[in-house]
């Protein structure tokens, strides 16, 4: 029988950063996140019951048709639908408003598919350093096949693309990183960071045992686009975005930053951190 030998943490080499695994909406492209919000609000108040861009936002990241359940099962949202409908809302209900989600999802899409100020350069200087590019999303594979073409005709190609339709979970379940992560040919985790822009994004790096970085200026957390930013009285805008940096610290995120402008400084920072012995 063959043994082979496990190399404790302790006595391990150092291992460089091997790859990069980004979200998408928030974090690559649409600023503010807006295509889920918009398509989202559109669907429950074709159903009577409107809900607000907070509750829409809130379970941001997690599957789209898990998304839509959290927020049938809120329970003002859920008190509403029975008054409207006149019955507690059902798994039944899920599956209508998943359907009717889809076409409104696509159409949303193509029109929120402008890369984030910062997304190329940022890229150029990933592959650089030599690192390999990876992305897993909410969305479905057949809105990726929406938004893949016109990001690719943007100049955005990531090596490696897992959606919810390639696992048994979407997030907060570690398994579309974790994939990723094998079809890139990248380990250990510890070698991988997870980058995102909502809670559930971190949550997805963490139980990958990966280091999280998390967008808090141009993803969901802050929920602007950039017109609606630049309107704000500086005051209120920092203290959003300090609102927003502290969410995402709270889930737990390794570095919380503005935008892709800042990424490769915190991919620095975790460098010295790996090669003082830390791990996430």
């Amino acid at each position: 029988m063959t043994h082979l030998s496990v190399q404790r943490p302790e006595s391990a080499p150092h291992v460089p950063l091997a790859a990069v695994i980004f979200d998408w909406a928030g974090t690559v492209c649409d600023f503010g996140s807006l295509a889920p919000v918009r398509a989202l609000q559109t669907l429950f108040a074709q159903c009577g019951v409107p809900i607000s861009p907070e509750q829409a936002r809130g379970p941001m990241g997690r599957a789209k048709r898990d998304h839509i359940t959290d927020i049938l099962f809120l329970p003002e949202v859920a008190l509403r639908w029975q008054k409207t409908h006149g019955a507690p809302p059902t798994s039944a209900d899920v599956d209508r408003l998943f359907a009717d989600f889809l076409p409104l999802q696509l159409a949303t899409l193509r029109g929120r598919a402008q890369l984030i100020p910062g997304v190329l350069q940022m890229v150029r200087e990933l592959r650089e350093r030599g690192l390999r590019i990876g992305s897993t999303t909410g969305y479905t594979a057949a809105m990726m096949a929406e938004l893949l073409p016109l990001a690719a005709a943007a100049g955005y190609e990531p090596d490696a693309v897992l959606t919810v339709s390639d696992v048994q979970a979407g997030r907060p379940a570690p398994w579309m990183a974790l994939r990723c992560a094998e079809r890139l040919g990248c380990w250990p985790m510890s070698a991988i960071v997870k980058v995102g822009d909502t809670v559930a994004d971190v949550a997805e790096g963490l139980n990958a045992g990966m280091w999280t970085i998390a967008f808090a200026r141009c993803g969901n957390e802050l929920g602007l686009d950039e017109s609606e930013l630049d309107a704000l009285p500086a005051a209120e805008l920092e203290d959003r975005q300090e609102q927003a940096r502290n969410r995402l610290r709270r889930a737990g995120a390794h570095l919380v930053i503005d935008g892709p402008n800042d990424l490769c400084a915190a991919l620095d920072t975790i460098e010295l951190r790996r090669r003082r012995g830390d791990r996430p």
